[in-house]
């Protein structure tokens, strides 16, 4: 039997939107001002932050093998097929920015529109319509907007 913790995992599922919503309006509205670059930098940093640990349960949840980086986080579950390949692909590259923007983010270029801006917020969706797909076939009915409630309180 399987310990999954399902309500970590949907509250960190329940961000989505949000962060979805902050990525599209910054790249809508980009204009290169330090207002914008921190909303797609804060973006893109809770973006990493919510695949990791969803997959990081995932993990721990269904007995897959360790994972040795945020890398094979996202490798690991598109291996259990957790998600689909075009979704795999686009995580893959934005695990990639964890680096620049938690270490190097003296570094990071603030003024320019990061291609993943424009596609991470369906990717994210998909993410999290897929990852609900997975824990419901293996556990049984799942609603990741199940945290919603408890994530405003």
């Amino acid at each position: 039997m399987y310990y999954v913790n399902r309500e970590q995992i949907a509250r960190r599922l329940a961000a989505v939107p949000e962060v979805s919503e902050g990525l599209r309006r910054a790249a809508e509205a980009w204009d290169g001002s330090l207002m914008l670059g921190m909303v797609q930098e804060r973006c893109l940093h809770l973006a990493i932050e919510i695949v990791t640990d969803v997959g990081s349960y995932l993990i721990d949840g269904f007995i897959m093998r360790d994972a040795s980086s945020y890398d094979d986080i996202i490798q690991i579950n598109y291996e259990e097929k957790v998600f689909e390949q075009a979704t795999y692909e686009v995580l893959r590259q934005l695990v990639l920015l964890r680096k620049p923007l938690v270490q190097d983010y003296y570094s990071w270029e603030r003024a320019e529109l990061h291609p993943l801006s424009v596609e991470l917020p369906v990717i994210l969706e998909h993410f999290t319509t897929q990852v609900s797909a997975y824990v419901e076939k293996e556990l049984g009915p799942f609603k990741a907007a199940q945290a919603e409630g408890q994530r405003k309180e």
